[in-house]
């Protein structure tokens, strides 16, 4: 029997394991600062804005560059581009790990999320290009998602461990060896691929991206610890406009930045609406679980993180299965809204949870996780299938931005959902913090006598535990009407061969008009 030309072999599987390492260290510097900061504190004497900005500016510096550097990495090349964001994310690990001044350690931050923002959608497109076979793609990209998921929670645990037996630093330097090995095999294993007619870079797009992302996903992850503050409201309006500028700059220009008919492929635009929605489930719970582990529970914050892995053992064997399903004949549609209903099915767990629910509550996570790990990694793997290869950075940084809005959403909506039904819930007798959120209330408890300090404490943790309980039963709601969408969104979508894409691909100009 002749070999398929289009199945990809040991070389290949070899450079997506290579590739795994940097996308790992890249979800995992979201909370590798978690354990570090009472010793970056001490060391660095940063004042309380600097601070913010420490944690901040990655997450805020990636989700406002994805497009930018998807979009790059289509004209000049997705290697090219992936060696050179490795190379500025270890050389912005080293300063970071010997930063001798708040300044420096916000810079270095700052530089390590451009790197981020060169890796993740490169990685993503790479990984189009090297399985060309349905099948393998699939299980490929599920491989892909159940890493990037795992490393955020792996994050915080190896943060506590570094700080724990060496400096703070220590947290930084470990994406050394990861770096060196992708820059040492990544020009022998991966194939350099980018869009042969790309058109010039539209570079008045770069800043219109960044001031539609920005502001929105600032004002978003605002909001819950602060509620409506007009100032989180005018950033989200803002942003919002410069949205509304940014797309009809996509629409006129000779050359986008993202090429409007990527939205025609088929399959495409529902893939990428569905998937933002599953990120809305998914970082949604993650305001709520994480207080709990250590507000409720009393756990340590290592302990809380160390606690918080167990459910990645369903995250990791989810998204492999989901796809094996789908070769074997079933449905995506059908395997998506699966996916969607058992994610609810975590969130209605999480809805049964007391105040001394620890298996309930790990329970309910991993459930809930693994069934969008299994949306997510399809989805991923639909909408990269409906679109050219030509045109996969751009399609990956459309993904990764989406995931951005929909987790700032999530972490948005259900967090003031869980804040209205938490103060609510405190009795009105209850001092003003107390009556605010769960930690003013534990540190008003703490300096009250006796009796009356136990009291307030157990009514915050029984009024957060019902906030949380409120937020999960709107979170269940939601993901099942993107169980609905998904029926009615993904009917008769398949992933198109790449000859047909390649056909797609030839009809597009460089305006992305056909």
């Amino acid at each position: 029997m002749t070999p398929n030309p289009n199945r990809a072999g040991r070389r290949e599987w070899t450079a997506l394991v290579v590739l795994m390492l940097p996308l790992l260290l890249v979800s995992m510097d979201v909370s590798v600062l978690y354990f570090a900061v009472p010793e970056i504190g001490a060391d660095l004497e940063p004042t309380g804005t600097q601070q913010l900005w420490i944690f901040d500016i990655y997450g805020f510096v990636l989700a406002g560059l994805l497009m930018t550097m998807g979009a790059l990495g289509d004209r000049i090349g997705r290697r090219r581009l992936l060696l050179c964001g490795a190379a500025a994310f270890g050389a912005a690990s080293v300063l970071a790990a010997y930063a001798q001044s708040a300044e420096t350690l916000i810079v270095a931050r700052a530089v390590l999320g451009i790197g981020g923002a060169t890796l993740m959608p490169s990685t993503m497109a790479l990984v189009r290009t090297m399985f060309t076979d349905p099948g393998q793609r699939a299980k490929a990209i599920g491989l892909w998602s159940g890493v990037m998921t795992g490393g955020i929670a792996l994050g915080s645990v190896m943060s506590g461990l570094l700080v724990e037996h060496f400096w703070w630093g220590s947290v930084f330097l470990v994406n050394l060896p990861a770096m060196a090995l992708l820059l040492v095999l990544g020009p022998l294993l991966l194939p350099e691929s980018r869009d042969p007619s790309p058109g010039r870079f539209d570079w008045p797009s770069v800043p219109l991206s960044m001031a539609a992302v920005l502001p929105v996903v600032y004002g978003l992850k605002e909001l819950p610890s602060e509620g409506w503050n007009v100032r989180y409201v005018v950033s989200i309006t803002v942003g919002l406009l410069f949205a509304v500028l940014f797309v009809h700059r996509q629409r006129t220009a000779r050359s986008p930045m993202i090429p409007p008919a990527l939205f025609r492929g088929h399959g495409f635009s529902p893939a990428l609406a569905l998937n933002t929605l599953s990120a809305f489930g998914m970082m949604g719970s993650a305001i709520f679980t994480t207080q709990y582990l250590q507000s409720v529970l009393g756990k340590s914050a290592l302990e809380a993180a160390l606690w918080s892995l167990l459910p990645s053992v369903l995250i990791g064997v989810a998204a492999p299965v989901a796809a094996s399903i789908v070769q074997r004949g079933a449905e995506r549609a059908h395997v998506v809204t699966a996916g969607f209903v058992i994610s609810a099915c975590g969130y209605g767990l999480l809805a049964l949870a007391g105040t001394d629910s620890l298996w309930l509550v790990l329970a309910a996570c991993g459930v809930m996780a693994s069934g969008i790990v299994v949306v997510m990694s399809l989805l991923t793997d639909l909408a990269l299938g409906s679109v050219p290869v030509d045109r996969a950075g751009s399609a990956s940084s459309l993904l990764e931005t989406g995931t951005e809005f929909g987790g700032a959403l999530g972490m948005a909506a259900l967090g003031s959902i869980g804040a209205a039904v938490y103060r609510h819930a405190m009795p009105g007798s209850a001092p003003e913090p107390a009556r605010e959120t769960l930690g003013g209330a534990l540190a008003v408890a703490a300096e009250l006598p006796g009796r009356a300090g136990d009291a307030l404490a157990a009514a915050a943790r029984e009024a957060f535990t019902e906030g949380m309980r409120g937020a999960a039963i709107a979170g269940a709601l939601l993901l099942l009407l993107a169980a609905g969408i998904a029926v009615a969104g993904l009917r008769n979508v398949r992933v198109r061969p790449d000859t047909e894409n390649a056909g797609q691909a030839e009809n597009l100009s460089p305006s992305g008009v056909r």
